[in-house]
């Protein structure tokens, strides 16, 4: 995993990206985690992952489990896979990319949130209130997992 990790910042390197994301997808009850910005924030109002800023020295996953803490208060144990990417341009301009991976956290509550105003756990079979590329993710995520780990016959 660390290799495909490094492949990941060097393409995005390579590609002129200024800013690294990271974005997290949590699942639990066959529901996602997400998390409404401010009305006064950068894209205020809209709903998006637990996600933020990659920092200087950190690597992904390092910035990921940091990112969930701080926007929830939840404590990440695991990082799944990589979803997908997307590039974006930040509140300042830069060329941004986040990428998305599947955690696992130790509980999905309390949720306390730090950075924004709301949060819902959205079935993965709705139409979620997020931007486009956030809903191909999570379609990205729906169809690759073939909602595994759910077993029919228990």
């Amino acid at each position: 995993m660390p290799t495909h990790i490094k492949d990941l910042t060097t393409e995005a390197e390579r590609d002129g990206v200024q800013q690294l994301v990271v974005g997290a997808v949590v699942e639990h009850d066959c529901r996602v985690l997400i998390l409404r910005r401010p009305g006064d924030d950068f894209m205020g109002g809209i709903w998006e992952l637990p996600s933020g800023k990659v920092e200087p020295g950190e690597n992904l996953d390092q910035a990921l489990a940091r990112e969930v803490e701080e926007e929830t208060g939840l404590q990440v144990t695991g990082i799944g896979r990589y979803i997908d990417s997307f590039d974006y341009r930040s509140g300042s301009g830069k060329r941004s990319r986040q990428f998305n991976f599947a955690v696992e956290c130790v509980a999905v509550e309390p949720i306390r949130l730090a950075e924004h105003d709301a949060y819902t756990w959205t079935a993965l079979t709705d139409e979620p209130p997020v931007t486009e590329a956030v809903k191909q993710t999570l379609a990205h995520y729906r169809n690759a997992d073939g909602m595994r780990d759910h077993p029919k016959d228990a």
